[in-house]
């Protein structure tokens, strides 16, 4: 039961009891503050990554630990073309953890001062609530990408869905626990003064990244690191990877090859790639069929492009779609092709005979380990390194520090340029 003034002195001095909102605005701070510490994580991992090195990075649900130099779904994520805006205009983009860094910071300070002062008003409660939904929104549309477009979990991502979610959440009970006074509107004439509070958060921390980020060139990168010796094709050894564009392009690739497949996958998600008329041609890193490496680097490598090869015809009659279905089931695989090809190269060769029936009788003949040979021997007359991937357009070759957070910045600047046969872009 409410209690009863005890005089008439106390009659206009008490008020009902407000609800315990404080505890909830606590939590909103707290929650907003964790995630803001996994933000900032993920921004200072990009902003290193940004002088062209390879770097270590940050791959836990714990802030500040799990620092990794090699693979991880926090790096696959980071590297993905979904990891940052305006990529096309800025060398690598700008993060879009940077903006989650600032939108936390913000929640942070409103919550904390709440709290602070102990209560909050209808119309600040609910302009709180409102304010956490946006990196909840976020939240739900980057998971979803994450699964469904890159297929890598990032711990710090996860990190801070969860803290967008208890950010929410505390924030929908403080609201709930602010009564709404009897007869009275709700007075929301300062929403824009305190959004224009948070857009002030964004706009600071963005200029201060313009301001202090590593320089956006290397010097080098627009005009590529080498050119092809010849491009064309006599011996009919490369794979058509896309049928449209203008531009005429060429990645050297190896299907068992991880880099590979994430640049696939980053390629792929760019609108760039369709100004893209892209071939293909196959490179294993693999020592039973490629003399230049003295080790299976990728071990299967060499049994999985025979069968591409096989896929795509060897003779004047070529699929290309077979081809490329085959390669894009070795990228899904690449992890036990490989493991399968290091115990038994044959158990592996029944296993694509078994996948593809269409290519048996044709896997492990002579005429397809000419045609790989005549691949290989492509790559050695246009004195390309022994790597993978490798992209060139125009016959140039796009520096290999450029194909990951600064593919889109370097790849319109070089679909922008001539060839080196000073031929035009759209011939």
């Amino acid at each position: 039961m409410t209690p009863e003034p005890e005089s008439d002195d106390d009659d206009q001095d008490w008020k009902p009891p407000a609800k315990p909102a404080r505890p909830f605005l606590i939590a909103v701070a707290a929650a907003s503050f964790v995630g803001a510490a996994f933000a900032a994580e993920s921004t200072s991992d990009f902003i290193q990554h940004l002088d062209r090195q390879v770097h270590s990075i940050h791959c836990s649900f714990i802030p500040g630990a799990g620092q990794e130099l090699g693979d991880s779904g926090c790096r696959t994520v980071m590297m993905s073309p979904y990891s940052s805006f305006f990529r096309e205009s800025l060398w690598g983009g700008l993060p879009v953890s940077l903006w989650a860094l600032a939108v936390f910071a913000f929640l942070t300070y409103r919550a904390g001062l709440l709290a602070w002062r102990g209560s909050a008003s209808r119309a600040e409660a609910t302009f709180l609530f409102a304010a956490t939904g946006l990196p909840l929104g976020m939240s739900v549309i980057y998971g979803y990408l994450a699964v469904a477009q890159i297929g890598a979990t990032c711990k710090v991502c996860v990190g801070i869905y969860g803290a967008s979610a208890v950010a929410f959440g505390a924030a929908f009970l403080a609201q709930r626990r602010v009564p709404q006074p009897v007869g009275q509107a709700p007075d929301r004439s300062k929403f824009p003064l305190w959004f224009a509070e948070g857009v002030a958060f964004v706009a600071a921390l963005t200029v201060v990244f313009l301001l202090f980020k590593p320089p956006s060139s290397s010097g080098k990168g627009n005009d590529g690191c080498g050119t092809l010796v010849r491009a064309d094709d006599p011996s009919a050894i490369m794979l058509e990877l896309s049928d449209h564009g203008r531009v005429p392009a060429i990645e050297v690739l190896d299907p068992l090859c991880p880099s590979c497949r994430a640049f696939d996958t980053r390629l792929g998600a760019s609108a760039l790639s369709d100004e893209l008329a892209l071939k293909g041609v196959l490179f294993p890193l693999d020592s039973s069929c490629n003399w230049m490496v003295t080790e299976a680097l990728h071990p299967g490598a060499c049994a999985v492009s025979e069968a591409i090869l096989c896929a795509s015809g060897l003779g004047p009659t070529r699929d290309m779609a077979f081809a490329r279905k085959v390669l894009h089931w070795a990228f899904l695989h690449q992890d036990e092709l490989r493991s399968q090809a290091k115990e038994d190269e044959k158990a592996l060769r029944q296993r694509l005979e078994r996948e593809f029936p269409d290519i048996k009788g044709c896997l492990g003949g002579y005429p397809v380990k000419n045609k790989l040979t005549k691949s290989l021997r492509w790559a050695v007359s246009n004195a390309v390194p022994v790597l993978t991937p490798q992209l060139f357009v125009h016959d140039r070759r796009m520096c290999d520090e450029d194909t990951d957070l600064g593919l889109e910045y370097t790849l319109r600047r070089m679909l922008s340029r001539k060839g080196p046969d000073s031929k035009e872009a759209s011939r």
